[in-house]
Order: structure tokens, then C-alpha cells, then sequence
């Protein structure tokens, strides 16, 4: 039995960097980015060099041909001081989105997964969760950000399940304008995975000194490299996607296991399967005695806030 085909964007990126040491083994890969070497100048085997901005998907469409499942990391990194002139960066990356999807869509490709962030409802956590006025963020609470990468990152999400919906248009045909459900269902649904990722690195405790706010943040946002190739290979493999509403779509957060996390699981472990290994109140315990637990401590009590 052959294995599953997969085009990976943004191969030659960070996350990338953990996911494909198993994926290499696993799956017969396409690999995508705008350069074959990585943040440390090497060279990443396999990377076609693509731009998939560029509108003209005519340039890279051939390569989605054949493929099963898309994890499309790729991600242009936004420019400059001003919060407010991110917008121009991250629209390129919400276009690039729509090309991944759209292309995938019109190869016949199964499934899309997507890197997503938390940041795609970050408002929640800077107004209300760390002032211990929302205690858990579900993955369908309606997602607000309060800066344009969180805003792309939930353009994504909505993006993508315009094309899981089978919808796609509320015209028949003919053209008549059809807005009680009758268009529902005659295009092709192809699954979508939003992966709301958190804080895929190790945390250096010398960089949280004097800010053990944030370091109880991140404690709850930590997913670990085998956890997340073990996401990722569940949304690849997962046979059934559906929703409660018989959507193939879905939003899960990217962490593992962790004691101090205040995004939830559920979905993910129902819907995917996954169970994470890792919880980053083992692996970083030496860290967190001392700082934020025990004789010394400076955090302050309490999973989240002072």
C-alpha cells in the first residue's frame, strides 16, 4: 500500500524543523518554501523554491497533484515597528492562505492542514484570562485578536471553512440568489485542520526573569516536538473530520498536556485522537521551583496572572 502524499510549505521553517524527522519515515513528501535552507544557513533536502503569494497558481499547481493531505506552514514574517502597518505583511499572508487552499481544492486534495496560532483569539487571553476572569478558551469560541497577526491567523480559520462547508456560493445555477440553505452541499467538502499552535520551543528561564506572568503563560502554551509531530500526524491520519454539524473542519490548540494550560483539548483529543505525552510542569520543574514554587519564589500564586 502506498503511503500518504504530502506537501509540506514553509519546509525549510522552524516548525518544520520538528515535524519532519518522523514525517521523512511516514509519508511520501512534497516539500515547498521560498528558500532550500533554513534559519541556520543549511540546506534542507528536496525544497522546490516557490512562491506561493504570486497569484498566478498556474507556477506551482503541478505539485499539488497526486497529493493526499497539505500542511501548509509557510509564513511571510512581518516588517517594522508599527503594529498597524502589519496589516500589509499579514494580508500577503492571508492571500497566500486562500492559494494553498484554493489550489489544494482544485487538485482534488483530501485534506488541508493549516498553522493557525492562539493568537487567533488572543484578545481573550489579554482582556480576561489572565486576569482570572475566563478560566478556559474553547477552540468555537468566536475568535477575536486585537492585532493583524491574530486577525490573519482567524482569517484562516474562516477561510478554510468556506471550502470544507460545500457551499461556496449562495447562488443557484441559473444565478438566482439562494439564502435558505438550497446551495449547501453541491461542491466538494475538503477537510480542514487548524492547528492554533502555542509555544513550540524550549523556554530558556533566563529570558522570564522579572516576568513570571508571562512565564506561567508560555508553562501553559509549551507543546513539545514529539507532541506536535504527534498532532500533526493525527490531522494528516485521522479518517473522520467531521463536526457536530457534519462539517469536515476543525480547530484544535497545538500544546501538550500541561498543567497550567488554559486552552482546551477537548476536540482534539476526541475528534483527532491525540494525547500528548508532555506536560511542561515536568519538564521544566527545576526552572519553576525556585520561581515561581518554594522558598523564594517571586510568581506570585495562582496557574495564570500575578
Amino acid at each position: 500500500m502506498a503511503n500518504t502524499k504530502v506537501l509540506i510549505t514553509g519546509a525549510a521553517g522552524y516548525i518544520a524543523s520538528q515535524l519532519l524527522p518522523t514525517f521523512r519515515e511516514r509519508y511520501d513528501l512534497v516539500l515547498v518554501d521560498v528558500t532550500q535552507k533554513n534559519r541556520q544557513g543549511e540546506e534542507i533536502k528536496d525544497v522546490w523554491v516557490l512562491d506561493l503569494i504570486d497569484p498566478d497558481r498556474s507556477k506551482y499547481a503541478q505539485h499539488f497533484d497526486g497529493v493526499d493531505a497539505v500542511v501548509h506552514l509557510g509564513y511571510k514574517r512581518r516588517r517594522g515597528p508599527n503594529p498597524l502597518e502589519h496589516f500589509f505583511d499579514e494580508k500577503q499572508n492571508v492571500e497566500m492562505a486562500y492559494n494553498v487552499l484554493r489550489t489544494a481544492y482544485d487538485a482534488g486534495v483530501k485534506r488541508v492542514i493549516m498553522a493557525s496560532s492562539n493568537h487567533a483569539a488572543d484578545w481573550y487571553e489579554h482582556a480576561l484570562i489572565h486576569q482570572r476572569a475566563m478560566e478556559v478558551l474553547d477552540p468555537y469560541t468566536l475568535p477575536l485578536s486585537d492585532n493583524f497577526y491574530g486577525w490573519a491567523k482567524a482569517t484562516y480559520e474562516h477561510m478554510g471553512f468556506l471550502f470544507a462547508c460545500g457551499g461556496m456560493d449562495f447562488r443557484d445555477a441559473s444565478g438566482r440568489e439562494r439564502h435558505t440553505g438550497g446551495n449547501l452541499g453541491t461542491a466538494r467538502k475538503m477537510g480542514v485542520v487548524m492547528v492554533r499552535i502555542g509555544a513550540p520551543r524550549e523556554l530558556d528561564i533566563t529570558l522570564y526573569r522579572g516576568d513570571p506572568m508571562t512565564y506561567k503563560r508560555d508553562l501553559g502554551a509549551y507543546i513539545s516536538p514529539r507532541d506536535l509531530t504527534q498532532l500533526f500526524s493525527k490531522a494528516i491520519d485521522t479518517p473522520h473530520l467531521e463536526n457536530e454539524h457534519g462539517i469536515p473542519w476543525q480547530v484544535v490548540y497545538g500544546i501538550s498536556n500541561n498543567t497550567r494550560a488554559f486552552w482546551s483539548l477537548a476536540n482534539a483529543r476526541k475528534v483527532l485522537g491525540y494525547e500528548p505525552e508532555d506536560d511542561s510542569e515536568v519538564k521544566f520543574a527545576g526552572d519553576i521551583q525556585g520561581f515561581l514554587v518554594g522558598d523564594g519564589a517571586t510568581g506570585g500564586l495562582g496557574r495564570v496572572g500575578r
